[in-house]
Order: C-alpha cells, then structure tokens, then sequence
C-alpha cells in the first residue's frame, strides 16, 4: 500500500442528513487523500450509503459541506466522478458495445474516444467475445465487469465502488482487484465501500468507519491497527514449555503433535519481546515469533459492538 500524504481530493465537513424521524449522517467529516484507495465502513444502515449519494450529488445534506479539490461542490464535477451502486443497473436487451457507447457518450466522451477505450477494457477485462451480446445473455460476474467499465470508461478522478466484488468468482475478483490498484496507480482515487474486510486489508490506504450515522474512526490503516495493538506476541516452538513469568501473562497454550507447541502471550507494561525470547529460548526450540496485530476485521468488531459516548470520535490522522 502506498502512503497517503497527498492532499485530499474530497472533504467532507460536518454533514448532516434526515429522512423523516431517521438520522442518516449526524455531524460527520473525513478527508480522502488524493490517489488512495479510502476504505467507507460500516455495518448495514450505518449511513455509507447516504453519503455516497450526496458525493455523487444524487441528494443533497441538509447541512454541513463537501470540497472536491478545494471547491464546493457543484454539478460540474460530476464528469470527474464515476460510481458503481451495490444495485447494479444495465439495461438487459441491449448489446453489451452499444451499451457502453451510450454510457460513455452521456459522459461526453466523443464516439471514436469512446470506441477506442471500449476496445481496451474489454480486451483488459476479457469480455471482447461478449461485446455483440444481449446483457442478459452474460453470467452475473460478467455483467459486473460491463457495470465496472462502464464507471471507469470516462477516466474519472474519482471513483466510488460499492461493494464491488459481489458476486464475483475468485479468479475475476482478483482481476478487479489489480484494475483497481492499477486505477490508483495511474492517478486515480477510489472509494471503496464494502463488508469483506479481507480485501481492505488488501487494498485500502485509510478507512473510516461508520456507526449510527456517525463517524466512529479513522485514519491510515497502519495507523489504526498499531493503535489497537495489545502487546501480544505468539511463539510456535519444539519442546515443552512451561511459562510462568510475573512479566508475561499466557492467553493461549496448545500442546501439539510431534512435541510442539504454540502459545500466545501478553506481555505486561515494561516487558519487552527480547525479554520473552531470552526466557522461552531457554525451554524450546523457538521456530516462529510474531507479534499479535489485530485484523481490520476484528477492529470493526471491536468497534461498532462498543457502547459510543455521543462526542467520542478516534481520530488517528495525525
């Protein structure tokens, strides 16, 4: 993953949004570093989705304001931003070519600029074969691919992808995948909302996270994981372990077979990882030592299952 020290392309500065007597977004701000990929997390109705559609100036907030590259935004930035909607939307008896020529001439792409890129992602995303067929002569995965070159074809600045990889095989999902890290690579910035936190591991600068329409954290996703770390280490070696040690506290202890063992510890305030190997190294033969980083996964976990004091907000940015 690449550092983000870019300045943002997007800035979102305490907006707030009401349907009725729901609270959909209550005072929440983030920065999104230009040429990142910005992981929007959140369990269901957290409020991902109403921001996304004030970003893509679908509705508006009803207070509060967005910057895209320092400017208020206005419909003229709408042709610097493509959105691929989790509901994905292609009409089903047209050809996949002649659907994307129409999508990319709605982005006033000129028709030989428009062939020309078709051409290339489909090639890219092998779906030339394809590009005479109905849409709905086309499997799920590969009307996906349409929908996904259908949001990048106008060369955006910023992309916003929901839940992309719904419905995609492995294979295709890591061919997205590279796109997308591609797309960055070459200038792009994305937003990338999602529940698979498997591929914001993989792909995801910074996060942020949203619960009952407020932001709870957020921050380069190094940042975040070091700040919920817990000074635990684990430790697979041969030989019999027996780990008493008023520095040490033992989480986790498994005999296994052939005379090896695995164990988890936590070390106590002071204690150091030297201190723990020099002590263990006198029992076993230590065969792997790593410390214990908390999954993105298991921090949404943490996070959302807390009970949020109303002003209380992480912030890890700095």
């Amino acid at each position: 993953m690449q550092k983000t020290t870019a300045a943002p392309i997007l800035e979102v500065r305490d907006v707030r949004k009401h349907y009725a007597q729901h609270t959909a977004l209550d005072g929440v701000s983030l920065a999104v570093p230009e040429q990142s990929i910005f992981g929007l997390l959140g369990p269901n109705g957290a409020g991902k989705t109403s921001l996304i559609r004030i970003i893509t100036q679908i509705t508006g907030a009803d207070s509060g304001e967005v910057l895209f590259r320092g400017e208020k935004l206005n419909p003229s930035h709408i042709g610097q931003i493509g959105y691929l909607p989790e509901e994905r939307g292609l009409y089903k008896k047209m050809k996949v070519g002649e659907q994307l020529l129409y999508l990319a001439q709605l982005r006033d792409l000129s028709r030989a600029d428009a062939v020309q890129r078709i051409k290339k992602w489909l090639d890219r995303l092998e779906l030339k074969p394809w590009a005479d067929k109905n849409v709905e002569d086309l499997s799920k995965g590969m009307q996906q691919k349409v929908q996904f070159i259908a949001t990048v074809l106008h060369e955006p600045k910023l992309i916003i992808l929901d839940e992309p990889f719904s419905g995609f095989d492995p294979i295709n999902a890591n061919l997205i995948k590279d796109e997308i890290l591609a797309l960055r690579d070459q200038g792009a910035t994305i937003i990338f909302s999602t529940h698979r936190m498997e591929s914001v591991e993989e792909l995801c600068d910074s996060i942020a996270l949203i619960n009952k329409s407020r932001k709870v954290l957020d921050g380069p996703v190094t940042a975040i994981k070091n700040q919920f770390k817990t000074n635990t280490y684990e430790l697979e070696g041969k030989g019999r372990l027996m780990l008493t040690h008023p520095d040490f506290e033992v989480l986790e202890q498994k005999e296994r077979e052939n005379g090896h063992v695995f164990v988890r510890v936590q070390l106590h305030a002071g204690a150091t990882p030297n201190d723990l190997l020099r002590f263990v190294l006198t029992q076993i033969e230590v065969q792997a030592f790593r410390e214990r980083i908390p999954s993105i996964n298991e921090i949404f976990i943490r996070r959302v299952g807390e009970t949020m004091p109303g002003s209380l907000v992480e912030n890890v940015n700095a």
